[in-house]
Order: structure tokens, then C-alpha cells, then sequence
């Protein structure tokens, strides 16, 4: 159930990460249960790191928290509208919901656009801008029939 508190939250985070220098304007909180569990920034120039997105960053912090790689009963708040990794991230923690404040055409007026991913992915993977090239395919499947014989791993 949406909490306007928690979306607060998040857009206080973007705005002291805006303010301190540290990363672009996104802030994000997961809540379990009524309580933030993890916070997250965007830190991608301050660590170097492509990968630092607000919501990448606490959904890291939720599972460090919580001592899990799911986050199945959570909720995240984030500022603005997940670009399509960190979609692909939610969609890997597996939260119950996402509730988001701007949208991805309020981020590319501020000159975060993420269209072009989202195009690029449409392509076939040769005409995209960076080539997807397949090779070696097959030692790497006879990873996965060992995985799939594999009786002690943990599904995810």
C-alpha cells in the first residue's frame, strides 16, 4: 500500500545526492513490513561505477540488510521512474511492487534519456550500436546441463 512518507524519503535521498555532489538527482528507499530496509543514491561518478543507479544501490542495501537476494514482500519507492537496468534489477530481486515519482520523459527533459536502450534492444543484436556477437556457445551450455543436473543449488 503506497505510503507517501517512504516516496518522501526517496526524493529527500535524490535531493542530498544532488546536493553533496556525490551522483545525479535519483534517491530510492525498500520498505518491508512499514520500514525502510535499504537506501540507495545515485553514485555513478563518485564510485566510478556505471552499475550505481539509486535503485541498484538499495536494492543492495536491502539484501545486505535483510540477509537475502530476494526481496519478495518489499516495496520500492524510487524518485524517478527505473531506467531499464534497474527495472531488470527489480525484476531480479523480485519486490512485490514499485512506486515512482517522475517519469522517464521528466528524466530525459533533464537530460537523462533512456530511450535509446530501449530502441537498441529492438535491434537485431549486429545492427546494434555496440554488436552482440555469439561465440563459443557450445561449452557454455554444457555449463547449464551442469547446473541443471546440480542438486544442491539454490534457485533464484
Amino acid at each position: 500500500m503506497y505510503q507517501k512518507e517512504f516516496m518522501l524519503e526517496a526524493i529527500a535521498l535524490s535531493k542530498l545526492c544532488l546536493k553533496s555532489g556525490k551522483g545525479g538527482p535519483f534517491g530510492a528507499v525498500v520498505v518491508k513490513d512499514g520500514k525502510i530496509v535499504g537506501r540507495g543514491s545515485n553514485h555513478v561518478t563518485i564510485n566510478n561505477d556505471p552499475t550505481a543507479h539509486a535503485e541498484v544501490m538499495a536494492i543492495r542495501d536491502a539484501c545486505k540488510n535483510l540477509n537475502t537476494f530476494q526481496l519478495t514482500g518489499c516495496e520500492i519507492y524510487t524518485s524517478c521512474e527505473p531506467c531499464p537496468m534497474c527495472l531488470g534489477a527489480i525484476y531480479w530481486a523480485r519486490p512485490d511492487r514499485i512506486y515512482y515519482a517522475a517519469n522517464k520523459d521528466d528524466a530525459a527533459d533533464a537530460g537523462f534519456d533512456d530511450s535509446f536502450i530501449y530502441e537498441e534492444i529492438a535491434l537485431p543484436h549486429l545492427e546494434r550500436k555496440i554488436p552482440a556477437i555469439q561465440e563459443d556457445r557450445e561449452p557454455a551450455t554444457e555449463t547449464f546441463k551442469l547446473w541443471k543436473e546440480n542438486t544442491q543449488k539454490i534457485e533464484y
